[in-house]
């Protein structure tokens, strides 16, 4: 519906400059009315070709081949120009410049023109996706249907030996920041936050400096750790740990890792842990020397033989890697072994808190610098200008006002919470 109203303001703003530079220059020169009549490409032809060609090739502009009767097709080349014309930084100084009705409507025609191809094939970018867990998924068939499903009959095994997933501060956060402000009725801050952690340490992949400063961000926000502690059930109304006791709780947050889609396990192919599919160092299927496996469906090793872990940018690397196997296949020419580009890890902590460790020999970042870090890592991966602004617009709007947007809580069951004050309890077997 966004983009459908911008259309319509953009073709009225087109119209409404028409009729105004008419309207307001009765006296312009045969030239400029030339110049006001030109068709799209007449303009990029005596204005922009002379440097954006194939043969200089400027900024990677090679508008003398490029489709402007169909900016679709090259979409991000034509929101390149937009932007340029807009800021009349196109042409540069020094050489002859269009009049304003020509810049007007040339950037009037490309906007309207993307902007009614955007809503007829709309393209949201990179969406974040994460895979249910067997409580998600049940709850999630239970609020959707209303049906009620045995999820540990029909799902295989969750997977717990990734451990923390970086939610407890962003959830410590959302109940300190906003949930005070937008529910005053409900006794908000009694709630508690609970980490638990089947290993040692938290963010087990990072050194020591980073697990000692998550542990003192996360406490600070006042979330209480359970290290060295397994989940051994999770019920309606709690959690029960390992040690024997129980956190009384009807929201659980289940950040235990991956597990490999069902289809590896129907594949008949030789799995591994987290029922991924073993892979070869040209990250072929041993004894399938055609079938790849990639991403979260794969272990795939790295330099010491050891699983990578499961990170966007390995998947994307991996895919990059099969491409030019597969094409030098065709050509003839042998598979090469694929090498990961580790460029680092970070992860979110909660507002001004995350740690960094970047390149290969991780250096490392924490703080205010680390969560500006992560920001821009993650903008920078959207698919286009426009989702990248408006992710910056949220993100800003979002540090400097302290709230989000609007939560929605079902109270269906409020009437049956005890909200006294609740202690943990050992549960004696």
């Amino acid at each position: 519906m966004t983009r459908v109203l911008r259309v319509s303001i953009a073709a009225l703003i087109a119209l409404t400059t028409v009729a105004v530079v008419g309207a307001e220059r009765p006296q312009q020169s045969a030239p400029a009315r030339e110049q006001s009549l030109l068709s799209p490409r007449a303009v990029l032809d005596r204005y922009c070709v002379t440097c954006h060609n194939a043969r200089l090739r400027t900024a990677s502009l090679l508008l003398d081949q490029a489709d402007v009767d169909h900016p679709e097709t090259s979409a991000a080349i034509w929101e390149k120009v937009l932007h340029k014309l807009r800021a009349r930084e196109m042409p540069p100084p020094g050489v002859p410049h269009p009049d304003d009705a020509a810049y007007d409507g040339l950037a009037a025609y490309l906007e309207t023109a993307l902007d009614i191809a955007a809503a007829a094939r709309p393209n949201p970018g990179r969406p974040g996706a994460y895979r249910l867990n067997r409580l998600q998924y049940a709850n999630s068939i239970r609020d959707l249907i209303g049906l009620e499903i045995d999820a540990a009959s029909l799902l295989p095994a969750d997977e717990s030996s990734y451990g923390f997933d970086n939610v407890a501060g962003s959830l410590a956060d959302m109940i300190n920041l906003t949930m005070t402000r937008e529910y005053a009725d409900l006794a908000v801050k009694r709630a508690q936050v609970f980490l638990v952690e089947h290993g040692p340490t938290l963010l087990a992949p990072f050194s020591a400096e980073a697990h000692d400063y998550a542990a003192r961000v996360l406490q600070r926000k006042g979330v209480q750790l359970r290290l060295r502690q397994a989940v051994t059930e999770v019920a309606s109304d709690r959690v029960q740990l390992s040690d024997g006791t129980s956190i009384p709780t009807r929201t659980v947050v289940w950040a235990g890792g991956l597990m490999a889609s069902s289809l590896a396990d129907n594949a008949g192919l030789p799995r591994g842990r987290g029922g991924r599919i073993e892979v070869q160092p040209d990250l072929t299927v041993e004894g399938f020397p055609r079938v790849y496996a990639l991403g979260d469906f794969a272990n795939v090793p790295g330099a010491d033989g050891a699983p990578l872990p499961q990170l966007g940018s390995v998947a994307q690397q991996c895919g990059v890697w099969t491409a030019k196997n597969i094409l030098a296949e065709i050509a003839g020419k042998p598979r090469t072994a694929f090498h990961y580009h580790d460029k680092g890890i970070m992860a979110m902590i909660g507002r001004d808190a995350a740690v960094a460790e970047i390149g290969t020999k991780r250096h490392e970042l924490d703080g205010p610098i680390a969560f500006a870090a992560w920001i821009g890592v993650h903008a920078m991966l959207m698919a286009g200008v426009r989702e990248r602004v408006e992710a910056f617009v949220d993100w800003a709007w979002n540090y400097f006002s302290k709230t989000r947007p609007v939560q929605v809580l079902d109270r269906s069951g409020e009437g049956r919470i005890d909200w006294g004050t609740h202690e943990e309890r050992t549960v004696t077997k």
